[in-house]
């Protein structure tokens, strides 16, 4: 079975979502997933929720390309939570026919943050949406296994835990802790790659993140492994931002290589579902 493509949105973060679908339809993706809500304050988010004309295109080019938007971006539980203050954001969700929303959990009280996590599935979940946890090893939630345990406290059944290899390269996290994820809490999943050693401090890891991530099979992850632990007709996020490869090549050719290694890996496996 074929598995399904999605271009996440921090691959090519300065593309509006309609040119955004347009170069990722070209380059032979199934979807997109966009950023609605900043990351930090300040940086780059399309709010479609805020942009009727926007929301239009965006709807008109999905459209004209068959492209889908399987997840949007992104809520940062980073305290006190105010839950109705997402509705909007749910609602255009719900427009694109979106499926998960990317969450993390920042929260150093944990118990608010089990709780917090809970009210968004609640939330969300009227909208068709799931709430999937991204483990980050400088967050609160920072493994598989920090992420489930949050899950599994909410009780949720919208309730996910989303991995993306470079964390689970720099956390403490192993393939068991992904192999004993119950398979109803993997509802996407990312894929890129990373050298066996990076940055150990905040800093450096987010830089990382953001800027230097491999094309899959040129690092040290163990993406084959991890791939076998999911659903075969589970949907692949393509999280590859790397700032002076793309320069060197350009957009469109730096996310059509992305997509083709991230082809290469992830159907060479045997899923285990």
């Amino acid at each position: 079975m074929q598995r399904s493509y999605s271009l996440a949105h921090l691959t090519v973060m300065e593309l509006a979502p309609p040119a955004m679908i347009r170069a990722a339809a070209l380059a032979g993706y199934q979807g997109c997933g966009l950023r609605l809500l900043p990351f930090a304050p300040g940086g780059t988010a399309y709010r479609l929720m805020d942009d009727a004309a926007l929301l239009r295109e965006t709807l008109a080019c999905m459209r004209d390309t068959g492209l889908r938007i399987p997840d949007i971006e992104i809520i940062r539980i980073e305290g006190p939570l105010d839950v109705e203050s997402y509705l909007s954001f749910f609602e255009a969700g719900q427009k694109l026919g979106a499926q998960h929303i990317l969450v993390t959990g920042e929260d150093p009280d944990q118990s608010r943050l089990i709780d917090s996590f809970a009210r968004l599935c609640e939330a969300c979940r009227p909208y068709g949406l799931t709430a999937d946890m991204e483990f980050m090893p400088w967050m609160t939630a920072d493994s598989v296994r920090t992420a489930r345990s949050i899950v599994e406290a909410a009780g949720q059944d919208n309730g996910g835990v989303l991995i993306d290899p470079i964390h689970f390269q720099r956390s403490t996290s192993t393939l068991a802790d992904i192999r004993q994820l119950p398979g109803r809490m993997i509802h996407y999943a990312q894929i890129c790659d990373a050298p066996a050693k990076g940055p150990t401090d905040t800093a450096g890891l987010i830089h990382a993140s953001r800027h230097e991530r491999l094309l899959p099979g040129e690092g040290d992850v163990p993406l084959k492994e991890m791939i076998d632990c999911y659903a075969p007709d589970l949907t692949i996020s393509v999280e590859i931002p790397n700032t002076k490869r793309r320069a060197q090549v350009g957009t469109q050719a730096w996310i059509t290589q992305c997509l083709e290694a991230s082809r290469k890996v992830g159907e060479a496996g045997n899923p285990a579902h």
